[in-house]
């Protein structure tokens, strides 16, 4: 069986709590729990874990990286300046999509920009908490064929 691992960055755990009109009503535990049905669905594993560090995401894609398939990763606030998170990426060779709640291009100047997308299979932004299962049903599409 197939295992993916689901990464949450900073401030995520916060979701249901943050501004509703960016981040919606969900909570991350809800986010999960759809996504791990619909990868029992799919017939994969999904492996979840959120931080609020940046050395612990990059601990657990280290950590990982022999037994999981892909990455969904949502870094939050890393996206847009952690080189270190980045490299992890890179270096692990897993393929990844990035996914982000809300579109990141028409948000603040200083959200624009991704410093992972470069490294990322597959980018899926402004889909609220679709985009995860979009982001599971591509990667595992791409894995399975």
């Amino acid at each position: 069986m197939l295992h993916i691992l689901v990464l949450n960055g900073p401030n995520l755990n916060l979701l249901g709590e943050r501004d509703h009109s960016i981040y919606g009503r969900r909570t991350l535990d809800e986010i999960n729990a759809e996504i791990a049905e619909r990868a029992r669905e799919l017939g994969v594993r999904a492996l979840f874990f959120q931080s609020n560090h940046e050395g612990d995401l990059i601990d657990k894609i280290h950590a990982e990286r022999k037994s999981s398939a892909g990455i969904i990763i949502n870094p939050g606030a890393l996206t847009h300046y952690s080189y270190a998170l980045r490299d992890a990426i890179e270096a692990v060779r897993l393929p990844t999509v990035e996914v982000h709640l809300s579109d990141i291009s028409s948000r603040e100047e200083f959200r624009r920009r991704s410093v992972l997308s470069d490294v990322a299979w597959k980018t899926v932004m402004g889909k609220g908490p679709q985009g995860y299962i979009d982001a599971l049903e591509a990667l595992v599409e791409h894995l399975s064929g």
